[in-house]
This record gives C-alpha cells, sequence and structure tokens, in this order.
C-alpha cells in the first residue's frame, strides 16, 4: 500500500515591513517585526497592537511635554508619537506606580494628561523604521505648517527634526520616534523607580522623568488657560 504523502504547502507569507500594498501584508508585516525581529507579543486582531505590562508600561502625555523629559532617556530607550502625542516606554509595573509618585511629588492633586497604561492595556504598535504610514505625504513636502508643534525650551536640533518627521509622517498611525533595537533586551533601558539616586545598570530615573513630564503639562494646561477668551458678563 502505497503511503499518502500530503502536498508541499507554501511557508506563510509573513511579508516585509516594506510591503504596504495590501492592508493584510501591511499587518503581517507589522506583527512579523515585532514579533520576529523584537521578541515583542503582540496582540491578535487588525490593526497590530502591542500589550503593556508584560515587557513594558507606557506614559501618554502631549508631544510637548514628552519632548522635555527625553533628555533623562538612555539611547535605546523607545520614544513613539501618535499624531500629538507622545508614548515613553518605560519599566513594567512603573503605571501601578505613577499615582502615588505623583503624589509624593506633590502632583497629585491637579488634574494632568499625563496617563500611564500598564497591565491588561495595550497600545497600537508603531510602524517599524522604514516604512511608509497610510496616507504619508511624498518626499519634500510637509504639513507641519498647518499644524505646527510648539517645543519649549532649548532645542536638540537632532531630535527636534526627528520629531518633526515623526508627526510629520504618522497622519494619525503610531511611529517610533526613537525605535527599539532588534536583538536587543529592551528591559535595561527602560526608566524605573528603581533607578533613584543611581539604579544599577544606568537605567533612566522614573522620578525625574514623571517630574520633568508632569511641570510641563502643567505648564500646558496653564497656556490653555490662558488662552481661553474671557467670558463676557
Amino acid at each position: 500500500m502505497v503511503p499518502t504523502v500530503p502536498s508541499p504547502r507554501r511557508p506563510l507569507d509573513t511579508g516585509h515591513p516594506s510591503d504596504f500594498g495590501h492592508p493584510s501584508h501591511a499587518s503581517r508585516a507589522v506583527r512579523h517585526w515585532y514579533e520576529n525581529e523584537l521578541g515583542w507579543p503582540t496582540v491578535p486582531g487588525t490593526p497590530v497592537d502591542l500589550p503593556t505590562g508584560l515587557r513594558f508600561d507606557v506614559l501618554d502625555a502631549p508631544v510637548e511635554a514628552g519632548y522635555a523629559a527625553l533628555r533623562h532617556l538612555v539611547p535605546g530607550s523607545p520614544v513613539a508619537v501618535r499624531a500629538d502625542r507622545m508614548r515613553i516606554l518605560v519599566a513594567a509595573g512603573s503605571a501601578d506606580e505613577l499615582p502615588g509618585l505623583l503624589d509624593w511629588l506633590e502632583w497629585g492633586a491637579l488634574a494632568l494628561d499625563l496617563r500611564a497604561i500598564g497591565e491588561g492595556g495595550r497600545i497600537e504598535a508603531p510602524l517599524p523604521p522604514g516604512t511608509p504610514a497610510p496616507g504619508a505625504l511624498a518626499p519634500g513636502t510637509s504639513r507641519l505648517a498647518d499644524s505646527p508643534v510648539h517645543v519649549p525650551g532649548p532645542v536638540d536640533t537632532s531630535v527636534k527634526t526627528s520629531m518633526d518627521t515623526a508627526v510629520d509622517d504618522s497622519q494619525g498611525a503610531a511611529v517610533w520616534l526613537r525605535p527599539p533595537e532588534p536583538g536587543c533586551e529592551v528591559e535595561p533601558s527602560l526608566p524605573t523607580l528603581s533607578a533613584l539616586g543611581g539604579g544599577v545598570g544606568g537605567a533612566p530615573d522614573l522620578v525625574r522623568l514623571v517630574d520633568t513630564m508632569a511641570t510641563e503639562c502643567h505648564r500646558i494646561r496653564l497656556r490653555r488657560s490662558c488662552a481661553q477668551p474671557l467670558a463676557l458678563s
């Protein structure tokens, strides 16, 4: 009796991050980059989301507040931008520490536009570096003149240029301002509460990061309040 041999199957076409000709190809390419290049878990479904609380938590704040805090990060600390929001990856468990940390820093009584996403949460997976965003502009064009991003304080030209490009290219999609590096563990580069006073391994200090972001969020709040027209009696 001749054994039945199944016909050869084609390998799963995971695509490449540059293959964005079709939405399903794009999702597979993005998922492949995170799962195979970085070793990060993804959430099933489309669009591709990243679960928080496993390898990292996320601090979400206005771009201005996030930019002011970049000086507290080390090279390799991943930072993403989505529209006018910046998302800074921090050590897993940091989201639970944020309320108490803000109270300790005497920011707890104010309503700040700063939130943490931790265990059980998710964020949209930023596009892998070098991939075009849906509806991206042609090279040499820009929409920044229509919706400028105000960046306070001294400007690091290289970072400011990267941020302008990221905000412009995203067009509503999340993109990396400082992408994670394939082949490198992300955890040692993430801000953590245990780094207070100079933590082991040179991890960024979560306290300084949060204090700076809270200060800038408060300044943004004050500017918006002053910009509101006075009510006529």
